[in-house]
């Protein structure tokens, strides 16, 4: 797992869906700073998180944790 791939991943998907951090933060009960740092690649979502992240993002878990690479 690479931090930086899968936080422009994150931040990617995000915009596609036009949510601003804080927005996708409300989804997740959590704060913008927490998806600030994931998507500057400084920590990863905490496995609670994943399921969630990954169906508000509309991707699977696996290209959530490989930043999208499906060739990993």
């Amino acid at each position: 797992m690479d931090a930086h791939r899968t936080g422009c991943f994150i931040a990617e998907k995000r915009k596609e869906k036009n949510m601003s951090q804080k927005e996708l933060a409300e989804h997740l009960h959590i704060t913008d700073k927490a998806i600030s740092k994931w998507e500057r690649g400084l920590s990863f979502p905490d496995i609670t998180i994943l399921i969630p992240l990954s169906e508000v993002l509309d991707v699977s878990l696996y290209d959530l944790l490989t930043g999208g690479c499906s060739n990993e």
